[in-house]
């Protein structure tokens, strides 16, 4: 299967200084896969019809009145430098080609990309993130690309609420969230379903790769039988590493592997992407990243 990355020292240039969310992340990302056999993608652009197939065009009305002030803050979390709208509208458009490029090749792929996305709601910026890119991509894969089973999973510590409010009016589209609870931004408790295509399961501080193997195999295995997707894409983050600072799970960089071991063995049709999301210690970052990448580890036997 052949496996592309979309990666641009531009993702650098999102320039948030000291922030937990900066440009060293990615810089130890780059040096851990350097040498691997990826397939390097270039990125574009997006356009403005393609970000507002999720967002209204007043998140880059508000975003661009923040950069032309020389930077500043979208909400209590989220910094914008002067180049953040050009590296923002970069990561949306470099996830659209990496979807494109995976979806001929019925490949798998990678979106290096930042700032992260999952947290962007349809009007507003927020949680270090600008644009929801998987939610784009999600839909214009569906809308552009004509492809009609597309499923999308987030594992970053996190609630992925930005992903979920962009799909709520997307019923076609399942949307599977696992985070810690309770914890930031408080949102993604068993409830919220949305047309049917909501799938949220809050776990409790602590959770290591058992549990999170035995959730993968619990709620998504399941449903991806159901689903059948045609392309799956996933938010990857990394924060609920047991090094990371801002979350409070135990999964190891083994671990991330074999979730992504487990997902390539339930959906070998499907076209897999990653997209870039939380993770911020980096030398765990890293590790996990790599874990994940074409050559992940074997699916565990016993789970």
């Amino acid at each position: 299967m052949k496996s592309f990355l979309m990666q641009s020292p531009l993702f650098l240039e999102h320039d948030t200084g000291n922030h937990v969310e900066n440009a060293g992340r990615l810089a130890a990302i780059f040096r851990r896969l350097e040498g691997l056999d990826w397939t390097s993608l270039p990125p574009r652009q997006a356009l403005d019809s393609e970000i507002e197939l999720v967002h209204t065009a007043s998140v880059t009305e508000v975003l661009a009145l923040i950069t032309a002030d020389g930077g500043g803050w979208a909400d209590g979390d989220t910094f914008v430098s002067p180049r953040s709208l050009e590296v923002a509208r970069m990561a949306v458009g470099g996830g659209l080609r990496l979807i494109e490029e995976v979806w001929a090749a019925k490949g798998q792929g990678f979106a290096l990309v930042r700032p992260p996305g999952h947290h962007a709601l349809p009007d507003r910026s927020m949680g270090f993130c600008l644009y929801s890119n998987i939610a784009i991509a999600a839909v214009y894969a569906q809308q552009k690309l004509g492809i009609e089973r597309v499923f999308v999973l987030d594992w970053d510590v996190h609630h992925g609420n930005g992903t979920q409010g962009c799909l709520v009016d997307h019923p076609s589209i399942p949307f599977v969230s696992f985070h810690q609870w309770p914890l930031y931004p408080g949102s993604g408790w068993y409830d919220e379903r949305g047309l049917g295509n909501l799938y949220n399961l809050p776990l409790p501080a602590g959770c290591g790769d058992a549990e999170y193997l035995f959730a993968l195999q619990l709620l998504v295995k399941p449903l991806l039988e159901r689903h059948q997707p045609q392309l799956l894409l996933v938010s990857a983050g990394y924060d609920a590493h047991s090094s990371d600072p801002l979350g409070s799970m135990g999964i190891s960089s083994a671990g991330f592997g074999q979730m992504a071991a487990a997902l390539a063995e339930w959906c070998p049709s499907a076209a897999r992407v990653g997209f870039l999301e939380g993770g911020y210690h980096p030398q765990a970052l890293a590790q996990s990243v790599e874990a994940t990448s074409p050559r992940p580890l074997p699916c565990p036997q016993n789970f």
